[in-house]
């Protein structure tokens, strides 16, 4: 059976942030998963998600400004010592809340940068995170996201992930494959999965077009989860996605 995380960034957004974990085990997710939890002192997260019983499966290293429409600082060449300060801030607070894998969000290339300079600032964050990361006990994921939603994203593709991953080396760094995100540049979700499937450490969903549930749109998930499971993926399952009308009444699918 697949193990579903809750992404409370943007599932049971009807409620404030913190009120969101009781609503996630209510449903009967057993997990979360957000875009981070800074914003808050790590004991509060903590209190609120063993009060509910949740798993802490995943959150990113700081992503900079959100509001402003940061997606991440891994390939800005001026910010590695933000960067770096971010993973002990990250360490910190993983382990008050049990959490096991940290994602990178590589961000949205600077102008005037390069690709190829862009791409070597990530590579060496990644290297210095992966290591540090190591240390602890916490997997490193990296997440390709397609151009459309963030355009000038530095990688959007899941074989630019694999790319950067492969420059990194070591065992301590694997993908985070979004099929919503790789459906919209690459397709071949299937075939993809297998190839990719020992490389991957995390897995996240929502439909297309739309980025609504599963079950709104093209992508046939009963069939991807039957493939998944055959696989031996044994990982979380993390539901990122805009309810289309409220979460619970569109959960449907999960229940299925």
């Amino acid at each position: 059976m697949p193990k579903f995380c809750a992404n409370l960034s943007m599932l049971f957004a009807e409620q404030v942030f913190l009120e969101r974990f009781s609503a996630a085990a209510q449903a009967g997710f057993k997990g979360v998963e957000y875009v981070g939890p800074y914003a808050f002192p790590k004991e509060q997260v903590a209190e609120v998600l063993h009060k509910n019983k949740l798993k802490q499966v995943l959150f990113n290293l700081p992503a900079g400004n959100w509001d402003a429409g940061e997606r991440g600082i891994g390939c800005l060449p001026d910010r590695v010592g933000e960067f770096r300060d971010g993973v002990g801030k990250a360490i910190d607070y993983a382990k008050a809340l049990g959490c096991t894998m940290i994602n990178c969000l590589a961000g949205i290339l600077p102008a005037g940068v390069s690709p190829e300079k862009g791409r070597a600032t990530l590579v060496s964050n990644l290297a210095f995170a992966a290591a540090a990361l190591q240390k602890e006990k916490i997997l490193l994921i990296v997440e390709p996201i397609n151009s459309y939603d963030i355009p000038g994203f530095l990688l959007n593709r899941s074989s630019d992930g694999i790319d950067v991953m492969d420059a990194v080396g070591g065992d301590n760094l694997k993908l985070q494959y979004d099929i919503y995100h790789m459906q919209r540049m690459e397709g071949e979700i299937a075939n993809t999965l297998t190839r990719l499937m020992p490389r991957i450490g995390h897995i996240q969903i929502a439909d297309n077009p739309g980025r609504h549930e599963p079950g709104t749109g093209e992508i046939n998930y009963p069939f991807l989860f039957k493939h998944l499971e055959a696989l031996g993926y044994e990982g979380w399952i993390g539901c990122e996605y805009k309810p289309k009308t409220s979460t619970v009444d569109g959960l449907g699918w999960m229940r299925n």
